[in-house]
């Protein structure tokens, strides 16, 4: 592509070189440059890309974007190489990424959806309404990237890097997708990576103490600050009323078209009548000129939210009611209150809870709608926060009825030495517990122990198939394993 069509749209660049120059391909890292390419160097927590400038010149680039301020003394670029001075070269890859690839988020329409929790979970369910209306859907998140129903590649962050993100869309653009939905970090917003995409509908799910470090964000003002950033982007807007930051955004952005939904306060989605059980929630929702009843099998009040939220999101496209009360229905996301089916009709959910705040949430959600016992199956990643151990341990003691301490992806440590570490936690509080480091093994008692009136949370995997030991990940998919061991103790019985 032509090198001043990847550019336009940037203002403010300083030049030094040939831009009638053809641009075969854009790279920030400088072992991937090819002969031909654009290298921009950015710089990041970790390392700077400007560093790198002479590698990417002896790989062949014609042309580097610098960012202003950087040390030119150290920057020696033969003449037939241009450079190119930007603001911010994080700011001006997103939309030189966006241009390269022909601005594919024109072609689609694309929902944003931000927030602290319930993100992964309200896409799931816009993807399943968006398939059950026969759509063409694509989906970009914390756990995986979909195509029309086909998972691509397991994610390592929630959104990814903007050249990615465009590489992405550009091949969705290729297989026809009419829309995606997509996760959208407040890191992602406030580190450009979704500058240059063309929202058509945006979702703020709720807001909450999270991601406040040195490479994150310094307080809560910066955080909701920087998820806002979707607002400017796309005027039409779907904001959760009951949430305290939620409920300020219709009045920060006046001139945008704001849906609301909500539980407690006044709203435009109002949920009434709710049932939660441990094994699934509904409730009554008028969608359009009459109250319609809803059924999901993913149980809690947080359902409520991100199926009322999901529903505002098909009503304005216009999907069919019945189409959305069938998706919601059947829709279950990958590790997030995940309830497995079993011949035993147990009520078994896995959960993607490893952390203090994560356990805490998902246990005492449980714990509010079950009617016999929470039944607590966890352990803590190697290599890790040790300090979150004996919290989580002390966490687990307090909700849960009986805790079974296990193995979780152990790494290089010892998994006894982890277990000692959570039952430290735990000896703190009057809960019940037993300590069985092999998961499998855990598992299977937790089965043995629950009624149909229990509840057994199989926390912190998720939807990782895998057990990582030692430097190798083994196949664990606890979907299968609670199979199997049911199998089993049906065949001994």
């Amino acid at each position: 592509m032509d090198l001043k069509k990847i550019l336009l749209g940037l203002e403010g660049l300083k030049v030094k070189g040939n831009l009638d120059l053809e641009i075969a391909g854009i790279e920030n890292n400088s072992k991937e440059i090819k002969p031909g390419y654009m290298f921009v160097a950015i710089k990041g927590f970790v390392s700077d890309g400007h560093e790198y400038i002479n590698d990417a010149v002896k790989q062949g680039c014609k042309a580097i974007m610098i960012q202003e301020g950087c040390d030119l003394s150290k920057i020696k670029v033969p003449e037939d190489v241009t450079i190119i001075m930007a603001k911010d070269t994080r700011e001006a890859l997103a939309i030189c990424a966006s241009n390269f690839y022909k601005n594919p988020s024109k072609k689609f329409k694309l929902i944003g959806v931000t927030g602290t929790k319930g993100k992964t979970t309200t896409t799931f369910m816009i993807k399943e309404i968006l398939e059950k209306a026969g759509k063409n859907v694509g989906l970009i998140g914390t756990i995986a990237t979909y195509i029309n129903g086909k998972k691509i590649k397991d994610s390592d962050r929630t959104t990814p890097e903007s050249l990615e993100l465009q590489k992405i869309f550009s091949k969705m653009v290729e297989e026809k997708v009419e829309y995606v939905v997509m996760e959208v970090s407040s890191q992602s917003l406030k580190l450009h990576r979704v500058d240059g995409c063309e929202f058509d509908i945006v979702l703020f799910t709720n807001f909450s103490e999270d991601h406040i470090s040195e490479k994150e964000h310094p307080d809560m003002k910066d955080y909701f600050e920087s998820k806002l950033k979707l607002f400017h982007m796309c005027k039409n807007g779907i904001v959760n009323a009951d949430d305290l930051y939620g409920n300020k955004i219709p009045k920060l952005f006046p001139e945008s078209n704001i849906i609301t939904y909500g539980i407690d306060n006044f709203c435009q989605m109002l949920a009434k009548d709710i049932t939660i059980t441990n094994s699934y929630v509904d409730f009554k929702v008028k969608i359009i000129d009459r109250n319609e009843r809803i059924k999901t099998s993913i149980p809690g009040r947080f359902s409520v939210y991100n199926s009322l939220a999901a529903i505002c999101v098909a009503k304005n496209i216009g999907i069919p009611v019945e189409t959305i009360k069938e998706a919601l229905l059947d829709v279950r996301v990958p590790g997030r209150s995940e309830l497995v089916n079993n011949k035993k009709e147990l009520p078994i959910m896995i959960d993607y809870a490893h952390s203090p705040e994560s356990l805490e949430n998902i246990l005492q959600a449980v714990k509010s709608y079950t009617r016999g016992r929470v039944i607590c199956v966890f352990g803590c990643g190697g290599d890790r926060d040790k300090g979150k151990r004996p919290i989580m341990g002390e966490i687990s003691g307090r909700i849960a009825d009986y805790t079974i301490i296990t193995s979780d992806n152990p790494r290089t440590e010892k998994p006894e030495d982890i277990v000692k570490e959570i039952e430290n936690g735990i000896k703190k509080t009057k809960g019940n517990y037993k300590v069985i480091v092999d998961r499998t093994e855990a598992i299977e008692e937790a089965i043995k122990m629950a009624t149909k009136r229990d509840i057994v949370v199989l926390a912190g995997k998720g939807h990782e198939p895998y057990q990582e030991i030692n430097g190798e990940k083994y196949p664990f998919d606890e979907r299968i394993i609670v199979n199997q061991i049911i199998d089993k103790l049906g065949k001994n019985k």
